[in-house]
């Protein structure tokens, strides 16, 4: 995906006024002499004409520290995702029963917000690369261990739970120091562009992943599935560790031996006075809570598309919302040049309401992906212009514990939805619960922008 450019800047060259980008390709040397700081935030280069201005913005691609950071996350993005199949998949297979699977789910849900919350102080007061090195490495021990009792054929719930609940504490601390480095490694003009590279990826992830694990569960069992992932997570390590140093900024106050639950207030108390930070979260919150349908899709499927094949109408609603997103990051050129960032939230989350209301009206099964569809592009949107308010709005010192809760919204909103979306649908039924949580999504999200008229005029 990387383009050729004129200017030496955009070949890639390193220069030595950039401190986005390394200076020698000897890691001893990035480490010694590359402490990345904030990046020069350039003027912008001029805006691309035609057809090309629809396609992906690539520029972040050019500095080589992002692009490291970038290639981990495409490894990762398919590797997770086989472990993501594998463990529910192990699960069912031992206990016959779905109740245990969602049992596991939740048991890993807790480190996850708990690590989350507490990794964002930690990567706020420590190298974030070496806190990145760290949990990455942690999170390859627990994919062995995985192999390991699986090869060994143990069949061991509890221990299953206990390994899954210990990778998502590790993932949760991962989470908030790779996403507070983006700005550290790119200018600010290209923040939108990093954050639609990022979540391209992972959204591709969500569909190759398990269309692969499905593919080779049959064909080479699950303990190659895990190894495959920490195999995957050995690319990651190398590619981290081709970092630049990420030490907290000395200008921004940041480091110092503190990294307890009461830097966890303190980032919460900081959200709730930066008013642009708040309504990034609510905005997302409001979407994933009220909007997202999923606990739906299995009674839609049995039911109003049943004459479609209940499992091809199963597999195609889960898969048209990454699908759409995928689509949206690749033509998302445009968007991700836009200043506005608030305006694109609020239109973005709107579309998502009125999407996801066409799906409660939808008879057809494909109409039903088409609108599931046109809400994975409006989350992309979404997506990459709120994870550009935290990076741009936030300071340094803050962005691992904004990352934090910004990794717990994200895992926590669609989890409550599950919730909320399943009682709704068995009382009014799964379309009307659908429509009905689409139309809440897009008239909270209005009266939202009338009531702040900051965050709809918000530019970083």
């Amino acid at each position: 995906m990387e383009t050729a450019r004129n200017t030496d800047d955009e070949a890639g060259e390193p220069r030595q006024d950039d401190p986005a980008t390394e200076r020698a390709d000897d890691p001893a040397t990035e480490r010694a002499d590359d402490t990345a700081t904030e990046p020069a935030d350039r003027t912008a280069a001029p805006p691309k004409t035609g057809w090309r201005r629809w396609v992906m913005d690539t520029r972040p691609l050019r500095h080589r520290p992002f692009r490291r950071l970038w290639t981990s996350t495409t490894v990762t993005a398919v590797g997770s995702q086989l472990t993501a199949v594998a463990v529910p998949k192990q699960i069912y297979d031992i206990t016959g029963s779905s109740a245990w699977v969602g049992y596991a789910s939740f048991a890993g849900l807790l480190p996850l917000v708990v690590f989350a919350l507490w990794g964002g102080v930690v990567a706020d007061r420590m190298d974030r690369r070496t806190l990145m090195l760290v949990t990455n490495a942690g999170i390859a021990v627990t994919s062995l261990l995985f192999w390991a009792q699986s090869f060994a054929g143990l069949d061991s719930v509890p221990l299953l739970i206990v390994l899954l609940a210990a990778q998502q504490g590790f993932f949760g601390m991962n989470s908030p120091a790779r996403n507070a480095s983006i700005a550290r490694l790119v200018p600010a003009h290209e923040l939108p562009a990093a954050g639609a590279l990022q979540s391209t990826v992972a959204q591709t992830g969500m569909i190759v992943g398990p269309l692969m694990a499905g593919a080779l569960i049959p064909v080479v069992g699950l303990p190659a599935l895990y190894l495959a992932d920490a195999v995957a997570l050995c690319v990651t390590l190398w590619a981290v560790w081709r970092l630049p140093a990420l030490p907290p900024l000395k200008e921004s106050g940041g480091g110092g031996p503190r990294a307890g639950w009461r830097d966890v207030a303190d980032g919460f108390r900081y959200i709730t006075a930066h008013r642009v930070l708040l309504l990034s979260f609510l905005a997302d919150i409001i979407a994933m809570v009220f909007g997202m349908p999923r606990a739906l899709f299995p009674q839609l499927a049995s039911h109003t598309y049943a004459p479609w094949g209940e499992g091809f109408a199963l597999g195609l609603l889960f898969a048209a919302i990454p699908l759409g997103a995928v689509a949206g990051g690749l033509l998302s050129g445009t968007f991700s040049r836009a200043r506005r960032h608030g305006l694109m939230v609020i239109v973005a989350v709107v579309a998502w309401g009125v999407a996801i209301s066409g799906v409660g009206l939808s008879s057809s099964l494909w109409w039903a992906a088409v609108f599931l569809a046109a809400a994975g592009v409006a989350d992309m949107v979404s997506m990459v212009f709120r994870g550009a308010i935290l990076q741009s709005a936030a300071t340094d010192d803050m962005r691992g514990r904004m990352q934090g809760v910004f990794t717990v919204v994200v895992a926590g909103g669609p989890r409550i939805a599950d919730l909320l979306h399943g009682t709704a649908g068995s009382l009014l039924g799964p379309r009307t619960a659908v429509t009905a949580g689409g139309l809440l999504v897009a008239v909270l999200m209005l009266g939202l922008a009338v009531a702040v008229p900051g965050f709809r005029r918000y530019t970083p």
